[in-house]
Formats: structure tokens, C-alpha cells, sequence
């Protein structure tokens, strides 16, 4: 009889390139995964893997035995997610990553509104700025602010960043107002860097992109504590729009040198690639995607087939 268990466990071994990862992977003891490999070369009647101190390679048998229980597990996943897609109550738990700052801004409301029509789901939600692996980490939604889509993800950009320099009216009052990127090198930055940002500051003077590296006394990882630096006027700072808005409806910052477009990422939601979508991932992506349209409905710019928008609150 087949043993799907020893299937899988091969095939996390060959994907994660070792013993070790496959076993943590799994939730399973090295010794567990490796006797499991052994019977199952044993069943097969053929050596798979080639066992070094340094790395695993597949035999020959093994690589055409790799791909053809590969694409089983897949249709397999595929076949219970037809299942899931039809089932009428939606149930079940969905892991999302999203960066913090896009997460303070508009998540609660739409985890609230989607965790009160289906109470039979839960969310586990990690806020962050680093770099996620999708798949590797099995993260179901992933939100991120980035200039390329990841070709292993079924991807949809929201929304582009917007983004523009910033300074308190006290900041500009003491220290001049930039009319040129050369004046940049008059003034302090608050230096933004984090996993979806770089340090420069890439503008259009009129002909072409120019990079400016401004000078910083301030370097923070978070948007919004740069947001609230600025305020406090300890230099010029990057911001996307819907996080400063607030603080530019206030005129607690000031836009500068707008006359300088920056360049623009877009904030993207990506899930696991699939020839069925689970329905739990539909229904979120619906309750999302309306939130958004009520918000900012003529800034979407990606919007899936299968989502059909109305004005309704």
C-alpha cells in the first residue's frame, strides 16, 4: 500500500535540501525522516537519494520519481481545495504577513468585519518589515510594498505608494525651504531603510532619474516613527501619502520639492499559486478588496476576476 506520509517527507527532503530542514519543516525528529526515506527506497526497491556529509542529490530513479509524486501531491492539493472551495461554511484559519505600517493603517477593521460574518475562522496575523517566504513559511496572504512581483505568488498591486518628501513648517521655517535636489545636500534627512526601502532617494529632474543620498542624523526602520520625526522637525523625510495624510491635512508637514516626482512602488497582495482558490482566501480577498473600495475606490489598480464591487458598506 502506498504510504502518503513517506511521500511527502521524501519530497519536503529534496525541496529543503536536507534531512535536518525537512524534519523541522515537518515537526518530525531527523532520525524519524531518515528511517521513513530508508523504507521507502526499501518499497521502491530503488536508491533515491545519494547521502554525502556535505549535501543530498538525487539519483537518476530518484529525480524521475521526485517530479512524478511532485505533481500527484500537487493535484492531490488541488483536489482538496476544490473541496474547500465548495464547502457553505467557511471555516478554518488564514496566516497573514503584512508590513506594520500598512497593517496599523486599515487591517483591523477588515479583520473585524471578516471574523464577524465567519466566526468559525481565525487569523493569525504577523505584522512586520522583513522579508517573507510564502510558501516555505506557509503564509496564505501576503501584503507587501515592493516594485516586482514574485513569479512564484498569484499577485494583484492595490495601490501605488504615492510618495513624496516632507517636512514640518518649523523644519522649513529654520532651515529653508529646497527648490532644487542640489539644495538636498543643505538639509538633514530622516533616513528610512528597511527590507522595502533603500537609502537613496531616487527623483525626476525634468530628464532623467538622479539619486540623491541625503545626509542623516536620524536612520529609523519604521515609516511611521519617520513620519513622526518629521513632525517633530528633525529633517526631510520620505512618506507615502496615506500615512502622512493626517499630519498634511493638518499642516503638520509640509510637501517639498514637488515638483520632483519620486519614484513609486506599489503595495501588492500575493497568495500561494493554485488551480483552486480555497474559498477562505476568496471570501477575505472579497472582504478586503470592498473595504478598499469604499476607501479608495479609484486607486485600485488590480482587481481580481472573480471580485465583483459595489458601493455597499
Amino acid at each position: 500500500m502506498i504510504d502518503l506520509n513517506r511521500i511527502q517527507m521524501f519530497v519536503q527532503v529534496v525541496e529543503q535540501g536536507s534531512f535536518t530542514k525537512a524534519a523541522k519543516a515537518l515537526g518530525l525528529t531527523k532520525a524519524t525522516v531518515s528511517r521513513k526515506i530508508a523504507e521507502l527506497e526499501s518499497d521502491v526497491g530503488a536508491q533515491l537519494l545519494y547521502r554525502t556529509t556535505r549535501a543530498l542529490k538525487l539519483t537518476e530513479t530518484g529525480a524521475n520519481y521526485f517530479h512524478k509524486v511532485q505533481r500527484i501531491l500537487l493535484d492531490l492539493n488541488d483536489a482538496e481545495n476544490i473541496l474547500t472551495a465548495n464547502q457553505e461554511v467557511i471555516k478554518g484559519n488564514l496566516n497573514i504577513a503584512c508590513p506594520i505600517e500598512l497593517g496599523q493603517l486599515f487591517l483591523a477593521p477588515i479583520l473585524a468585519k471578516f471574523l464577524s460574518h465567519y466566526p468559525e475562522m481565525t487569523i493569525n496575523t504577523e505584522l512586520t518589515n522583513r522579508q517573507i517566504d510564502a510558501v516555505n513559511e506557509e503564509v496564505d496572504i501576503v501584503f507587501q510594498i515592493t516594485e516586482n512581483k514574485d513569479p512564484n505568488l498569484t499577485s494583484y498591486a492595490l495601490f501605488n505608494t504615492s510618495k513624496r518628501l516632507m517636512a514640518s513648517p518649523d523644519y522649513l521655517a529654520k532651515h529653508g525651504t529646497p527648490k532644487t535636489l542640489s539644495d538636498l545636500e543643505q538639509h538633514q534627512a530622516i533616513q528610512l531603510q528597511s527590507p522595502h526601502t533603500v537609502g537613496q532617494w531616487r527623483l525626476f529632474n525634468g530628464k532623467q532619474w538622479t539619486n540623491v543620498t541625503p545626509k542623516a542624523q536620524l536612520t529609523v526602520n519604521n515609516i511611521t516613527l519617520a513620519r513622526e520625526a518629521a513632525i517633530e522637525g528633525l529633517g526631510i523625510a520620505s512618506l507615502v501619502d496615506k500615512i502622512a495624510q493626517q499630519a498634511l491635512n493638518k499642516k503638520l508637514l509640509i510637501p517639498v520639492l514637488d515638483d520632483f516626482p519620486m519614484s513609486q512602488a506599489q503595495i501588492i497582495l500575493s497568495h500561494p499559486q493554485g488551480a483552486y482558490l480555497p474559498k477562505k482566501y476568496r471570501i477575505f480577498i472579497e472582504c478586503l478588496y470592498q473595504e478598499f473600495y469604499h476607501r479608495w475606490e479609484d486607486e485600485l489598480l488590480e482587481v481580481p476576476d472573480y471580485i465583483h464591487l459595489s458601493n455597499q458598506t
